[in-house]
């Protein structure tokens, strides 16, 4: 039963591009290089071992004087492959470092798609953060899109000292995404949590549930996949960033008056690891097609 279970979620939540839209080789000095991706944009190409036992491509976006560090999961209808240029201004514009992958089954990843896979996928990402570029827990903001919400919040359960999560178009459950239905099923996907009645949008419920809630954006007039093209867009995130950069410094100078404060904070993480909703600072972003 578990693998129908698995198998019709599956098909209800993941529509990777079909051809890929990318390959990776590796040169002769051992280099890996994705197609489409000139040498002078400063990437890193990465292949990653899942607990899941497949290997997924990751890409490290550097800026030489970043901030922060995103750790993108995309929506369920592209690769990474698809999004370079977004990358791109996302790093100039925001002053952060870009860590981005394809969940298994997408792009040049190996394995299918699943809910479970996408779990194995960002965890496998957050290690080569710490390993490869030593990123902490306080240094790094998760982004989902639409499916991406699910690992994306996913991981940020397990990381108290967290810096912030965006969620982008974000989703309840897959189940949702098809019908206005208040109640879960066997087969649903990415299942929300204490929401007994389905709000008009996602992300607004998402956001509520938050510890620490930053204002959110409503695009008004804006699409499931098209938030991007509108200059609030990036003005919101460059606010959001900017705000995380403020709090940062707040909290070093904490520290440094109080470094007992360390050990209360530790505490209050454990508790709040085993809670999805319990982010330090949450931003949303979605269409308004209607009021809230």
């Amino acid at each position: 039963m578990g693998n129908v279970t698995s198998n019709v979620a599956s098909k209800l939540a993941f529509f990777p591009p079909d051809p890929p839209t990318y390959e990776i080789c590796r040169e002769e000095n051992g280099k890996l290089v994705m197609s489409g991706v000139p040498a002078d944009k400063n990437m890193d190409v990465h292949l990653l071992d899942t607990k899941g036992g497949n290997k997924i491509v990751a890409t490290f976006w550097r800026h030489p004087f970043a901030r922060f560090t995103l750790l993108y999961s995309h929506a369920n209808a592209a690769d990474i492959g698809q999004m370079h240029e977004l990358f791109y201004e996302l790093r100039a514009h925001l002053r952060v470092n870009i860590m981005s992958y394809d969940y298994s089954g997408y792009g040049a990843s190996t394995g299918k798609p699943s809910e479970l896979n996408t779990y194995y996928d960002i965890e496998a990402v957050y290690n080569c953060l710490q390993k490869e570029y030593g990123v902490k827990q306080e240094d790094l903001i998760l982004y989902g899109q639409s499916v991406g919400s699910g690992p994306t919040l996913h991981l940020a359960a397990c990381l108290p000292k967290l810096r912030g999560v965006v969620l982008h178009s974000a989703i309840l459950s897959g189940i949702r995404v098809l019908y206005p239905v208040k109640m879960t099923f066997w087969f649903d996907i990415f299942k929300g949590t204490n929401d007994e009645t389905v709000d008009w949008s996602h992300g607004k419920r998402l956001w509520e549930l938050s510890k620490e809630k930053y204002e959110p954006l409503w695009v008004k007039g804006g699409g499931h996949c098209n938030l991007e093209s509108y200059p609030e867009y990036i003005q919101h995130l460059n606010s959001f960033i900017n705000a995380m950069e403020i709090n940062s410094v707040k909290r070093s100078r904490q520290l440094n008056a109080n470094p007992s404060i360390t050990k209360l904070k530790h505490k209050k993480g454990l508790r709040l690891k085993k809670r999805v909703a319990a982010l330090k600072k949450g931003c949303c972003i979605a269409p308004n097609n209607q009021s809230p």
